[in-house]
């Protein structure tokens, strides 16, 4: 695997996301998270799951300018492939925890609620998702994701706003669970994580897609629907310009650092 790291520690699997400075998602990744997913599933020597970043990104969301340069047939295709990768992070059945080591935007955010729980570095960093600005539609199934954790109004208000919280914000709104110092990161995750899997398994894990039921129906449904207004609006000439002037950005910070 190329773009994450994945070691054992009595039982519990902990996935880092290892993909360049700020662990952008594109194709590569997301075709390795599910697959390593899908694995970790099947196997019964595997109790729980955690997830996270390096340095100061858990993930920045997805690789606007690899995806940007993508024709009709490929941009569709990732599309698919993430939001397959959404279904499946949602109704996995084991402990999930996301450890947010630094910034979460966009689809960063998006991993971090499929997870049972988030604990968050203290520090100057960003969580949410702001799509809306970017000129992406945001689908009904992330958006059921974002308001599971905040209720509607919030995550209405927020999502519309494209607004990003910081540390604190994001635990008085709910959308992270514990906030800790940065080098305690792994090790409050893990104790969240030792604390679900202490439980009896099929009891705890029924109990997950019990209450689940509605948001695992919603994104494992079929989203063609949504994809298709989606596509529209990411090849308008509006979005296209917002996308090439963040992109724009993105690849003069990088030729100066």
């Amino acid at each position: 695997m190329k773009t994450i790291e994945v070691t054992i520690k009595d039982r519990l699997a902990i996935i880092t996301l290892n993909r360049g400075k700020s662990n952008s998602l594109n194709r590569e990744m997301v075709t390795e998270l599910t697959d390593i997913l899908t694995n970790i599933d099947a196997d019964s020597n595997i109790a729980g799951v955690m997830i996270t970043g390096k340095d100061h990104f858990f993930s920045a969301g997805l690789d606007l300018i690899e995806i940007y340069n993508y024709n009709e047939e490929e941009a569709k295709s990732f599309w698919n492939l993430f939001l397959t990768f959404v279904a499946k992070i949602t109704a996995f059945k084991k402990p999930l925890i996301a450890a947010i080591n630094g910034h979460s935007p966009a689809g960063g955010c998006v991993i971090a609620l499929a997870c049972d729980a988030r604990v968050m570095a203290e520090g100057k960093y960003i969580i949410g998702l702001n799509e809306v600005p970017v000129g992406i539609i945001v689908p009904t199934c992330i958006f059921d994701l974002y308001s599971f954790w905040l209720g509607k109004a919030d995550a209405t208000r927020s999502l519309l706003e494209g607004k990003l919280f910081n540390p604190e914000e994001a635990l008085t709104i709910g959308l992270v669970d514990e906030l800790v110092k940065p080098e305690s990161i792994l090790t409050a995750a893990e104790r969240k994580a030792r604390k679900y899997m202490a439980h009896e398994s099929n009891t705890w894990s029924q109990s997950k897609l019990n209450i689940r039921k509605e948001l695992i129906a919603s994104t494992s449904a079929d989203q063609s629907a949504d994809l298709e207004i989606m596509l529209k609006q990411w090849w308008s000439p509006s979005t296209r310009a917002i996308l090439k002037t963040i992109i724009d950005s993105l690849q003069r910070k990088t030729t100066n650092s």
